[in-house]
């Protein structure tokens, strides 16, 4: 008998992979569920990146294999982006390494840094992948707690408590997912002293900065950042452009050249049109990011209102694309609470439950869904 492999063990299905099963199969019964759970954007790119993409079909190399590190002005277009949009410069030659999303970064710096028995200072509640990641290669997760009353934000005093001999990594992720806290250039400079302090490597995961939110954070605007950070972005969320896969990784050449030793035994390359795809989305203008936003807002003004419905609380003050709240007074579990309204009401929402056990006792709404189907949601109740 043919067994997996023991590092499976460690693991289990990713929360909406099966979860989503489910209600593809209650829609295959004629079920019309709304689905308001998954980030999954359901608006377009903008013209110019369709433009691009569908422009580069007849360049020359557009078929063959592609660079490893991905296009020079691929990086080029990325060390403007960040000088533009964050202040912070970067080398486009040996800073910068192009991903097909920053998820495959999660597990390519996982794997190019952990030992078998390494610590990773995880958040809780926080994205369910560093804590797969960090066990597929046989690395124990160390969570450390945030909660609403200091902001969704890391508790330093309680971290120090932390054995944190072992410990190699350290991932966070401001904008926060699932919260929508937005940090704060103060908290980036403690994590950057704080992993200077400990050796160990800092890892932002930064794919919310432009949704609702005007104050755009990476952590190499901390002092010494580049001493002991990497920071994760992505083209997803920003630019519509989830299912292309499009993703970065930034640091110093040191740290950036062994995550590419990894990439590199990995894959050949992103596909050519892609790439330039999104050279044009990171060339946007203001107007790109002003539309959205404001698109988003009027979505979650809705969303707002169905949660009232709902009877749950929340802060109206957060960034990215999901509304994070409290369940409605008397109800304390979270599954079961989202559950009865898929089954009852039809509707698909995640527990805050799916990000860690600091998420019990709340919801998350995405606010991929257009405002005629939130109003139908709403109409629901």
């Amino acid at each position: 008998m043919i067994t997996a492999a023991k590092r499976l063990d460690e693991v289990k299905e990713y929360y909406f992979s099966g979860k989503l099963r489910e209600v593809r199969q209650m829609i295959a019964e004629g079920k019309k569920v709304i689905n308001m759970g998954i980030g999954s954007p359901d608006l377009p790119p903008s013209p110019a990146v369709l433009d691009a993409i569908s422009g580069s079909f007849n360049d020359a190399k557009a078929h063959e294999y592609q660079s490893y590190q991905g296009l020079p002005e691929l990086r080029e277009a990325i060390a403007s982006f960040y000088a533009n949009h964050f202040g912070v410069s970067l080398n486009p030659v040996n800073e910068i390494l192009p991903l097909m999303g920053s998820k495959e970064g999660i597990m390519h710096i996982s794997m190019a840094f952990l030992n078998e028995g390494d610590k990773v200072l995880i958040p809780n509640p926080g994205y369910p992948t560093y804590t797969s990641a960090t066990k597929l290669v046989g690395g124990k997760p160390v969570y450390y707690n945030l909660s609403e009353a200091n902001d969704w934000e890391p508790d330093f005093e309680a971290l120090e408590q932390l054995d944190l001999a072992d410990v190699k990594i350290m991932w966070v992720n401001y904008p926060h997912m699932p919260t929508g806290a937005k940090g704060s250039k103060v908290m980036l400079q403690k994590l950057v002293d704080f992993a200077k302090k400990h050796s160990i490597l800092l890892v932002n995961d930064n794919p919310y900065s432009f949704v609702l939110n005007t104050d755009q954070l990476s952590i190499f605007q901390a002092e010494g950042a580049k001493d002991v950070a990497l920071e994760l972005n992505s083209l997803s969320k920003t630019f519509n452009m989830a299912g292309w896969r499009v993703g970065m990784v930034s640091g110093n050449a040191t740290l950036i050249d062994a995550v590419l030793k990894v990439k590199s035994n990995m894959d050949s390359g992103m596909f050519y049109g892609i790439q330039k795809g999104a050279i044009a989305a990171l060339n946007s203008s203001d107007e790109w990011f002003s539309n959205l936003n404001e698109t988003y807002n009027k979505r979650r003004e809705l969303i707002f209102t169905l949660a009232d419905k709902l009877g749950c609380t929340y802060n109206r003050n957060t960034a990215g694309l999901f509304v994070w709240a409290k369940l409605p007074a008397g109800i304390e579990k979270a599954e079961p609470y989202v559950d009865s309204i898929l089954y009852d009401k039809h509707i698909f929402l995640t527990p805050g439950t799916v990000f860690g056990s600091a998420g019990e006792g709340y919801v998350r709404f995405s606010l991929c869904a257009s405002e005629d189907v939130i109003s139908q949601a709403i109409q629901r109740f």
